[in-house]
C-alpha cells in the first residue's frame, strides 16, 4: 500500500452512479483523504462522509449546492489549487475536472473516468444551445467551452493510467485524449438489489438525473402514447421543463432512499432509459431486482442490456423526438414478452458486482504502481 493515498471526486452533492464508485474506493482506501470541488454535507453516505473531506474555493461561493454548475469556468483554477505534495497515490473519479489535479512527480495518478467532459466535447447543444441560453448566450458559452475542451485535453498527461467505466467511454478517451484505457464497469450491490416476491406493478420507471442529455422527455412522451403510468426518480435543472410536458399518471418522486428505490425497481414493469449513457448504473440495478430494461441502443446500455433477452434496445430515429417516443412506446408495449425470469435477470447482473469491481481496481492500481508509465 502506498504511503499516502488521496481520492479526488468532482463534487459531492448526492448519491449517483459516480458516488457509488467513490464509495467503493473509500472502502478500499479507508485512510485516504478526499478532495472535491463542492461538498454538501449529508448528501452522500456515511462511508464517504466519515473521512477527511477537503473542498475547493467553489464551496465558498454563494449557494454552491444549487449553483455549482454555473461556476464551471472556475473549475480548472479550483481543481489545480489542491495541494498533493504528500500523496504517493492519487485516485480520481472524474466526469468533469477531477482528473486534472496536479500531483507531484513521485505520485502515481490513476483516473477512473466516467466520461471526458461531456459539455465540452460532444453535448454542447444539450447544455448551452440557443434554446436554453439564447443566441447571444450560446455564442458566448461556446468560446468558454472551447477553452475548457482544450484544457481537458491538455491535462490528460497528468494521469498515469485511465480506467474507463465502459468500452464506450474508453473509445471516447482514445478519441479526445489519445490515450488507452482499461475497462472496468462500476459496482452494483447485487446483494441489496434483489428480486421481490410479487408480480410487476402497472408503472414504468425512470431513474436518472434530470438533465438535458438524458432525454427524459422521450420517456414521458412514450408513456403518454401508451397511456401508461410513469414514475421518475431523480432531481436536476431540467425538472421544471419536464413537469411542463408531463401528462396525467406521471409522478416526479425526487430523491429517494435505497430501500424505496429497490421497492420501485421490484414493482416496475420495466426501467426506461431514453438517453445515451456513458455506462448507466440504473439498468444493472433494475436487472438485479428482476426487472427488464427498455433503453436507447447507444452507449453503455449496449454493454449491460441484451436485446430481446434482458430488455429491448431501441434504435434511434432520425433525430425527431416524437419518432423516438413512438419507438420507445412500442418497445415498452412488448416488454412482457421477454423470456427471462426475475431470478435469471438477477444472475446476469452478478457480472457487475461490487466484489468484481474491487478486485479489478486493486489489480489495475497495483499494475499502475509497478509500471507507472506503461499507459
Amino acid at each position: 500500500m502506498p504511503d499516502k493515498v488521496v481520492l479526488v471526486h468532482d463534487w459531492l452533492t448526492g448519491m449517483r452512479g459516480g458516488e457509488k464508485v467513490l464509495e467503493s474506493l473509500c472502502r478500499l482506501y479507508p485512510d485516504a483523504d478526499l478532495l472535491t470541488l463542492v461538498h454538501v454535507p449529508g448528501s452522500v453516505t456515511p462511508v464517504i462522509e466519515h473521512r477527511k473531506v477537503r473542498s475547493s474555493l467553489i464551496n465558498r461561493l454563494p449557494a454552491p449546492a444549487r449553483w455549482y454548475r454555473h461556476y464551471l469556468p472556475l473549475f480548472p483554477f479550483a481543481i489545480e489549487q489542491f495541494d498533493l505534495d504528500d500523496a504517493t497515490l492519487v485516485v480520481s473519479t472524474s466526469h468533469c475536472a477531477a482528473k486534472a489535479v496536479v500531483p507531484t512527480g513521485r505520485a502515481v495518478h490513476v483516473s477512473y473516468s466516467h466520461s471526458p467532459m461531456r459539455y465540452a466535447w460532444d453535448q454542447f447543444p444539450s447544455y448551452f444551445g440557443p434554446d436554453r441560453f439564447g443566441h447571444l448566450g450560446s455564442a458566448a458559452a461556446r468560446h468558454v467551452v472551447s477553452w475548457l475542451a482544450r484544457w481537458d485535453r491538455d491535462t490528460a498527461p497528468r494521469v498515469n493510467r485511465f480506467i474507463a467505466n465502459s468500452a464506450y467511454v474508453a473509445r471516447r478517451i482514445r478519441r479526445y485524449y489519445n490515450r488507452q484505457a482499461a475497462v472496468l464497469h462500476p459496482p452494483v450491490d447485487t446483494g441489496f438489489f434483489t428480486p421481490g416476491h410479487g408480480a410487476a406493478g402497472d408503472y414504468f420507471l425512470v431513474v436518472s438525473a434530470l438533465v438535458p442529455y438524458k432525454r427524459i422527455d422521450t420517456a414521458i412522451r412514450a408513456a403518454a402514447i401508451l397511456g401508461a403510468r410513469l414514475k421518475l426518480v431523480g432531481t436536476g435543472p431540467d425538472e421544471e421543463r419536464l413537469r411542463a410536458v408531463s401528462a396525467a399518471g406521471m409522478e416526479f418522486l425526487g430523491h429517494v432512499g435505497d430501500n424505496e428505490l429497490r421497492a420501485l425497481y421490484r414493482d416496475a414493469r420495466a426501467l426506461v432509459l431514453p438517453g445515451e449513457e456513458d455506462f448507466g448504473i440504473a439498468p444493472v440495478e433494475a436487472q438485479a431486482c428482476g426487472r427488464p430494461v427498455v433503453a436507447l441502443a447507444r452507449g453503455g446500455a449496449c454493454e449491460t442490456v441484451e436485446h430481446g433477452i434482458s430488455g429491448w434496445l431501441v434504435e434511434p430515429g432520425d433525430g425527431d423526438a416524437p419518432d423516438d417516443a413512438s419507438r420507445f412506446a412500442e418497445a415498452m408495449r412488448q416488454v412482457e414478452d421477454l423470456p427471462l425470469s426475475p431470478a435469471e435477470l438477477h444472475a446476469r447482473a452478478g457480472a457487475f458486482s461490487a466484489d468484481h469491481f474491487d478486485a479489478g481496481v486493486t489489480h489495475l492500481v497495483a499494475e499502475a504502481l509497478e509500471h507507472p508509465h506503461a499507459w
